[in-house]
């Protein structure tokens, strides 16, 4: 039997991002498929996504040709609102998500009939009033690990406080006892202010001085100390929520207002005046040539 192509292509998995380690196939599936008596209407889902330098939070609706993106919020734009350090840690994804939910009901002008929640650490569900119903998104976690604490519900935690309907269950959030059943709001609290942070920053400081001033000499440079952490984010959801409007980068204006003339790199085409010009000029050349022997 003849080990070509074909037969090896019979033990490949069968889809490229699956292969890749992208994309769960099984269950995107089940987040992209819509009841055909919904007539074509798009269904939400809010998109997490983490790298080693920033937070991804998207809403995206799926069609036959792909993925379209209605709003998307970074992590990296949180400078503009205060955050300028830890743009990766719980509360900058919890912002994140804040951003967004804001971010999307400006866009569908539903942000001055669903102001969300003020940062209590409660479980928060949108309720439907009259009007325009809330906006729903199912969240999608992609391939990351959905344990206790993880992050991802902190971008889902900042999207309902936002005022997104995201289906959910608070057992997922740090401060959550299994065993009672109960959500422990303060705790909760804590992780959106970055009080986790403060601890670790205050235990540090106290223990070893010199470890403090290496691993947070960014913080020690802005001056932001564990007492100012809970205030920065404080400060930061006020202004996501005064302008969560994404501003694009005006272009720089060059300071030297000659035109710049593009490269050419084939001749320009003569014509046929110039053409019989520049014969007489090089007869002319050969002619004063000669006479100069």
């Amino acid at each position: 039997m003849k080990n070509n192509k074909p037969y090896f292509k019979r033990f490949q998995v069968k889809y490229r991002r699956r292969r890749e380690g992208k994309t769960d196939y099984r269950a995107r599936r089940r987040l992209v498929l819509q009841d055909k008596n919904k007539y074509n209407s798009p269904k939400y889902r809010l998109v997490v996504r983490f790298t080693n330098k920033d937070v991804i939070a998207q809403i995206i609706y799926s069609k036959i040709v792909g993925d379209f993106v209605l709003a998307a919020a970074y992590s990296h734009e949180l400078p503009k609102y205060g955050i300028t350090l830890g743009l990766t840690n719980w509360a900058a994804a919890y912002a994140t998500g804040l951003l967004l939910a804001r971010r999307v009901l400006k866009k569908l002008h539903l942000d001055h009939k669903y102001h969300g929640s003020k940062v209590t650490g409660e479980d928060f569900n949108v309720e439907e009033g009259e009007g325009p119903r809330p906006f729903k998104a199912i969240l999608d976690v992609g391939l990351a690990r959905t344990t206790t604490g993880a992050r991802v519900f902190a971008t889902l935690k900042g999207a309902t406080d936002g005022g997104l309907n995201v289906p959910h269950s608070p057992s997922r959030w740090p401060g959550f006892d299994k065993e009672g059943d109960k959500l422990d709001a303060a705790v909760l609290r804590k992780y959106i202010y970055g009080g986790h942070v403060r601890d670790y920053m205050e235990k540090l400081q106290a223990e070893d001085s010199e470890k403090y001033q290496k691993q947070f000499s960014r913080f020690v440079k802005a001056g932001v100390t564990a007492d100012k952490l809970e205030e920065v984010y404080k400060t930061a959801h006020g202004k996501i929520r005064e302008n969560p409007v994404h501003e694009k980068k005006k272009k720089e204006e060059k300071k030297d207002d000659k035109k710049v003339k593009p490269k050419r790199y084939h001749r320009i085409a003569l014509s046929l005046a110039q053409r019989k010009d520049r014969v007489r000029q090089i007869m002319a050349a050969k002619e004063k040539a000669a006479a100069a022997k």
